[in-house]
């Protein structure tokens, strides 16, 4: 006969239920840590640090994803690919950094030479492909030329280059880019790359590839291009309406710097009135973002690791940056209402400061003309950051700027070539 089980002893058991929450815990931050890179880097190769993070939590992600934002998440063995898809395609900050329309195109042919050559390239037979390739009479007809005839195209071929590498869409074998660019004619200079299909497959988010649209149904404008490049399906019923809000701005939150209430329309208005402690409770929850709440929005604040974007930032763009944030912010303060100011006033407060603050500067931004350089880099910070909107050369300061000042100044020992390291930022 067989004797009943007794629990474990007391000190066992208390053992077992610490090593049960230590795992949970553990999951939780493995979690958390697959997440947040992806929030990152939604193309993500298995070089990268977390990526063995997001394989082991692949279904959890999918399922958060699909919830909360209905963003599509593809985890393989040699990459993974969140398809994050804006919620608001008119933001003129979006983009890639120092990209214009012609670098863009640049990347589009390069992207189409690629998905045709071999599993190895390099970087001079990409530049004689998009050569052939622009070369095409509708290419020439917008007025799009590209002959690699000077440093200068060499430079544009280089930058889309290096974010095909950076995207993990290639992979540098051997040689350099920038020999390349200063190469004459006939000369070694050149790089070699293994071409990471599964990657480049992926590197396009849309919900609908532009070339499936027929001559007569393609969008004409701009606006309409990148509005039907990530159109989704919506349910026709109060559930799927309500659904595509709750992602839009779910979508917001995690991707923009801000939210602001007078930036919805009336519906998404009025559920996010409702709704937005509890949103941002849950994707705080998962993601470890702060929420901070104010009568203007809502915005979900980080450490600065979760940004490609930093405020403050080092250097002396950064302190500019931040003078000139506490400079509109004093201005904001005073009226409690939207400051407008001028780019021009903004130049002549960075020349008066230099007087200042100039010391702890590179030599480059003391000199005369320097100004309008720094007015410049400052002023598209700080509107990637939504805390203005810039219109030509007037400055409208948006009601997150309030949270940016000056504290006290205390002068740290070194030689006096950065910037005070306790430059204080609260919130007001």
């Amino acid at each position: 006969m067989n004797t009943p089980r007794r629990g474990l002893p007391a000190k066992q058991a208390a053992s077992s239920q610490q090593i049960g929450e230590m795992q949970v815990r553990q999951q939780r931050e493995d979690f958390q840590i697959a997440l947040r890179a992806l929030l990152m880097r939604p193309l993500l190769g298995p070089a990268h640090k977390d990526f063995a993070s997001v394989r082991r939590q692949a279904d959890k992600l999918r399922e958060w994803f699909a919830r909360e934002t209905g963003w599509p998440l593809a985890v393989e063995r040699d990459g993974a690919r969140l398809f994050k898809r804006p919620a608001d395609t008119s933001d003129p900050t979006r983009g890639l950094p120092d990209f214009d329309r012609r670098r863009y195109v640049l990347l589009c042919l390069a992207c189409a030479f690629l998905e045709r050559s071999v599993i190895q390239t390099t970087l001079r037979d990409l530049g004689k492909g998009i050569m052939e390739l622009a070369a095409d009479p509708g290419m020439s007809m917008r007025g799009f030329v590209f002959t690699l005839g000077s440093a200068s195209e060499r430079r544009e071929l280089v930058a889309v280059c290096k974010f095909l590498l950076e995207m993990g869409v290639l992979m540098r074998i051997a040689g350099d880019e920038d020999d390349y660019v200063h190469s004459q004619p006939g000369s070694q200079g050149d790089a070699l790359y293994d071409v990471q299909r599964r990657a480049l497959s992926g590197l396009l988010a849309a919900t609908r590839g532009p070339s499936t649209w027929s001559v007569g149904e393609a969008p004409i404008s701009l606006e309409e291009r990148l509005a039907a490049l990530v159109s989704e399906y919506v349910t026709e019923n109060e559930d799927g309406r309500r659904t595509a809000i709750r992602h839009s701005l779910s979508r917001r939150l995690l991707d923009d710097p801000v939210l602001y209430t007078k930036s919805l329309g009336e519906p998404e208005a009025s559920y996010f009135v409702n709704q937005r402690g509890v949103m941002a409770g849950r994707l705080c929850e998962m993601t470890g973002l702060v929420a901070e709440q104010r009568a203007e929005g809502l915005a979900l604040t980080d450490d600065g690791t979760l940004t490609d974007v930093a405020m403050p930032a080092e250097g002396t763009e950064g302190h500019v940056t931040l003078l000139v944030a506490e400079y509109l912010a004093s201005g904001y303060r005073e009226t409690d209402k939207p400051f407008v100011s001028s780019v021009t006033s903004v130049v002549a407060f960075i020349r008066d400061a230099t007087d200042r603050h100039g010391h702890y500067w590179r030599k480059s931004a003391r000199e005369p003309g320097a100004e309008k350089e720094l007015a410049a880099i400052a002023l598209a910070r700080l509107r990637c950051l939504h805390l203005i909107e810039l219109t030509g050369e007037a400055i409208q300061t948006l009601p997150a700027i309030a949270r940016f000042t000056l504290g006290p100044i205390e002068l740290k020992s070194g030689n006096g070539s950065h910037p005070p390291s306790n430059l204080d930022l609260f919130t007001k």
